[in-house]
């Protein structure tokens, strides 16, 4: 089948303002959980759109590990391109698609480092081979093939042998501080159900966007 030809009817009960909640980020977290509940695939991966230097987007898929008042956190090598982009155009958006819901919701807003103590605290929690990986790979940087990804895990994997791995400290969290929302509900013949929440004032306003 064709690119053009693919078809997906969107056939939902749809999204109705009074579906809405006065928070957003309690409205997230109800979509999530029912995309939790219903075996949705990696719930919390958002893409992750950033600014390069060249002015030009660009985009990768990353977990959320963290969603509360102040935003959505997320972990990486600070010496990543994500991390080199963040820190010098402090900005994001961020779009969580539960495709299987016919469901997706578009973030946006500032970045912050997370705290030391904070970073520690989801690097302890992290799997062993992770926290190798973590050392052990020059995220981003040219590699000459997988043996040289080997080797550096197989030297990491020797120096913290018998003892806990701590954190790098080339890597860290980052937060992402919404100031606007989208929740995306799907409908038939594309007449979706769309929701911006803009942040004004001290508080959050809403309106209804055409599809």
């Amino acid at each position: 089948m064709s690119l053009r030809d693919r078809r997906v009817q969107y056939e939902t009960a749809g999204l109705d303002a009074g579906d809405l909640l006065a928070d957003p980020m309690e409205l997230w977290k109800r979509w999530y959980d029912d995309a939790e509940s219903a075996g949705v695939t990696e719930p919390n991966a958002m893409t992750l759109s950033t600014v390069g230097g060249d002015g030009l987007p660009d985009s990768r898929v990353v977990l959320a590990r963290g969603a509360d008042e102040r935003g959505f956190i997320f972990y990486t090598n600070l010496d990543s391109a994500k991390s080199h982009q963040l820190i010098q155009r402090p900005g994001a958006s961020a779009v969580f698609a539960w495709l299987d819901l016919h469901r997706q919701v578009r973030v946006r807003g500032t970045v912050d480092r997370v705290s030391d103590a904070e970073s520690d605290g989801y690097f302890a929690s992290r799997p062993r081979g992770s926290q190798i990986g973590a050392w052990a790979s020059p995220q981003s940087q040219p590699i000459t093939d997988r043996g040289e990804l080997e080797r550096l895990v197989e030297d990491t994997t020797i120096r913290f042998d018998g003892q806990e791995v701590p954190r790098p400290t080339h890597w860290g969290g980052f937060l992402l501080r919404p100031s606007a929302f989208e929740f995306w509900q799907g409908r038939p013949s594309r007449l979706h159900d769309r929701f911006r929440y803009v942040f004004v004032n001290d508080g959050w306003e809403v309106q209804r966007l055409a599809p």
